[in-house]
């Protein structure tokens, strides 16, 4: 019984799947089965049920799962501690973003973390938001750089700022030339939407529902960029966070419109699992992107 099987266990357990749990372990799916059954014979009673697919944890596994997370986070705190008093300077920091705060915040940010910090490197990833989440929570990566950032038992939230929502139109678009609009005037307007399971629709959705506006979402994406395009061709308008348009804005490609009432805004975050413990790299990391560490 060892450090390794609980964190097989749990990833198996948290993936529901034996060959992810492996996968995450670098180890076979057969070394992952027999590594849950020697944890199984030591402890003297059956953690997983495969009586039926996917399996489900027992009582007995429950407890043992609940309790090997906090011996994980122990250790993988302890050894965080070790590494970030060993060194202030070197090593990597993993940082995974969705592609919408990462493509306008981390280039610069790289740049000047990068000559401030030579020896340390930076690794992105653009992921979903859900991907980004489970990513910390695995610990996967070190840091998510994430909207609408939701603190959980496992998850801890830096905020680092708000951006301003604005409607955004095709150029010559009958909205284009307010110089401010409500959304009461969006009311049966072409509208492209992003996917429905993303967090900025959901709660673009809820203002819709508040001020009793129905629009009509012509398509729906998953990503800036391409509602961006679609908006440029004509499909319609939407409503995007003032930074991701600005270039487009100031090139005359679009047309952003503030939205006063009611007045809407993104916040982005840094998460992190909790008790985790930054090197000296990574929380100067943090502070560059516009955050501090508690």
């Amino acid at each position: 019984m060892n450090i390794e099987t609980f964190r097989i266990f749990c990833d198996v357990v948290y993936y529901q799947s034996f060959s992810r749990g492996a996968q995450m372990n670098d180890v076979s799916q057969s070394a992952a089965t027999q590594a849950i059954h020697r944890l199984e014979a030591q402890i003297g009673a059956q953690l997983l049920d495969r009586s039926r697919r996917p399996f489900f944890l027992t009582p007995e596994g429950q407890m043992c799962y609940d309790s090997f997370r906090e011996i994980l986070e122990m250790f993988d705190s302890v050894v965080s501690r070790v590494r970030a008093n060993k060194t202030s300077d070197g090593g990597a920091i993993r940082v995974a973003a969705i592609y919408s705060v990462g493509l306008h915040d981390m280039s610069k940010v790289m740049q000047d973390f990068m000559k401030e910090n030579p020896r340390t490197k930076v690794r992105l990833e653009f992921l979903h938001p859900d991907k980004v989440y489970r990513a910390v929570v695995n610990g996967e990566t070190d840091l998510g750089l994430i909207s609408y950032p939701t603190a959980t038992p496992e998850i801890n939230v830096i905020p680092l700022r708000s951006e301003e929502m604005v409607v955004v139109t095709p150029v010559g678009h009958p909205l284009a030339s307010e110089s401010q609009l409500k959304i009461d005037q969006l009311r049966d307007v072409n509208f492209i939407a992003f996917e429905r399971d993303l967090p900025i629709r959901r709660e673009t959705d809820k203002t819709f529902r508040q001020n009793g506006v129905r629009v009509k979402v012509v398509t729906e994406f998953d990503n800036i960029e391409t509602i961006k395009q679609a908006i440029t061709v004509g499909l319609g308008v939407s409503i995007l966070p003032l930074p991701t348009v600005r270039s487009e804005v100031e090139q005359g490609s679009l047309c952003s419109i503030p939205l006063v009432s009611p007045q809407l805004s993104r916040p982005i975050g840094v998460i992190y699992k909790r008790r985790k413990v930054f090197s000296l790299a990574a929380t100067r990391f943090i502070e560059m992107l516009g955050g501090n560490v508690r």
